[in-house]
């Protein structure tokens, strides 16, 4: 078998460390403004790296027969866990709709297009509104135009000066349009795309006392006629993101507005799927490595680790005779889809740990660390995490309870730890780093039960000296 580093080959960001943490993060209006990083704001290299999970690809069918006026959902919500894709989801319809390259152009598309029995999608006004963006207490400029509410913004954004018009005084005001104004907006607009995040943020700012951007009521009653609108123009689409838990939600007044919002959004359709473990697998991948050209190393590796699966019987888990588990280690390869396992099932449950975007983060720095050490590995395994390397066991344990740190770096894997040791006193066990491999997988496997989450598994040392004895 062929090490992984000559067969999977990281992106440049990757490979030299020079990635950033909130370049992992995708932001819509930074995006529509012309101020993100490009792989997000290049339509192209947005495609490349970006898995069409079978959620998304139904999402874009939908929106595309949408703008067609061939029918598709007027309004979607989207509400998944932190982390979850929502806002990667949105800039796939911002791109597919706002048309600035040729569709034939973007990776996974023509699938879309298929399901959706269209040949184009034409080009459609965009709004992005983000509750993120400005304080509904203090207005913003648009060239000449004074906006203070988001339904001045989303006039603004349609229409320029024009679509404003029919809003102004509802802006000045801060009372909610009624819904045939809106109506008239979207209309005119039309086609057009109307992508709303962070909603929550937004909404939660409003107490008693009424903002320049309106009040609580005249911003629900906003969202109320804007989904009604929306649903009397054929060629318009509205989707909007909201957390999927209380904890998301913030404080008890988002939470208050998240029930609120769940209200006006939950009579209509939400298009939303999970993303499958094997989904996961490849948005990562596809992530953090450039495509595979040399597919038969890759092959030959895969078929390997089954046959040795195979061959060992009982000794590992039943599922791993399974035929679906070699698919698993393709789509996963370089990475071992156990990584992939525990870090989704394990350590994604845990207060703050983001699914997508905290496993992008961690391999990211595990990545660039192995391809420096010369890692030598066929795949990169649960013993392979480089835990003695302070950021990739920082993007761990900091979602942990205090007091890990000092037991990584004593009985894991610090230079001075145990497990160096005890490699050092065998040379069997040096010569593959066997003792530092066994505590990384136990770590990884059972650390997130410190916590809470999940059943906890205790490795009694006496046992494992006994054994290794």
């Amino acid at each position: 078998m062929k090490q992984w580093r000559e067969v999977a080959k990281p992106h440049k960001d990757v490979l030299t460390g020079t990635f950033q943490s909130a370049e992992f993060a995708a932001d819509l209006s930074a995006v529509r403004a012309g101020k993100s990083t490009p792989e997000y704001a290049d339509p192209e290299l947005f495609f490349d790296r970006t898995f069409i999970t079978e959620g998304m690809r139904v999402l874009l069918t939908q929106v595309a027969q949408r703008l067609n006026g061939k029918g598709g959902e007027p309004v979607i919500q989207l509400q998944t866990a932190f982390g979850g894709g929502k806002t990667h989801t949105m800039l796939a319809v911002l791109h597919l709709a706002s048309r600035n390259v040729p569709l034939k152009k973007l990776h996974g598309l023509d699938t879309v297009l298929d399901a959706a029995q269209v040949k184009d999608v034409p080009k459609a006004n965009v709004a992005v509104l983000d509750g993120n963006e400005h304080s509904p207490g203090q207005s913003w400029k648009r060239g000449k135009l004074v906006v203070r509410t988001l339904w001045g913004e989303l006039a603004w954004q349609l229409g320029g000066a024009e679509g404003f018009e029919l809003v102004r005084e509802s802006d000045e005001r801060g009372s909610s349009p009624g819904k045939e104004v809106l109506r008239e907006l979207l209309q005119r607009s039309a086609p057009c795309v109307v992508l709303m995040d962070e909603l929550v943020a937004w909404v939660r700012q409003f107490k008693e006392v009424p903002l320049s951007g309106g009040n609580y009521d005249s911003n629900l009653s906003f969202l109320q006629a804007l989904t009604e609108a929306v649903k009397l123009v054929p060629n318009a689409v509205l989707l909007a993101s909201l957390p999927e838990s209380d904890a998301e939600a913030g404080s008890d007044d988002g939470v208050r507005v998240l029930k609120n919002l769940e209200k006006v959004f939950g009579r209509l359709q939400a298009i939303w799927k999970p993303v499958a473990s094997t989904e996961a697998f490849e948005i990562v991948r596809r992530r953090l490595f450039e495509p595979i050209t040399d597919t038969a190393a890759r092959d030959e590796t895969c078929k390997a680790f089954a046959a040795l699966y195979e061959s060992a019987g009982a000794a590992v888990p039943s599922f791993t005779h399974e035929s679906r588990y070699a698919d698993e280690l393709r789509a996963a390869y370089p990475i071992h889809p156990e990584v992939f396992r525990r870090l989704y099932e394990g350590w994604s449950p845990l207060p703050g740990f983001q699914r997508t975007r905290g496993v992008l983060k961690l391999m990211a720095h595990v990545i660039h660390r192995l391809w420096a050490d010369k890692d030598a590995d066929s795949m990169i395994l649960p013993g392979s995490l480089p835990l003695f390397d302070p950021r990739v066991r920082s993007e761990l344990i900091n979602h942990l309870p205090p007091g890990w740190d000092p037991v990584v770096e004593r009985d894991i894997d610090g230079n001075r730890s145990e497990t160096v040791q005890l490699d050092l006193q065998d040379t069997r066990f040096g010569e593959v780093q066997a003792a530092r491999r066994v505590a990384r997988a136990l770590f990884l496997a059972t650390a997130p039960s410190s916590a809470g989450v999940g059943k906890r598994s205790d490795v009694n040392r006496a046992e494992v000296r006994r054994r290794r004895a």
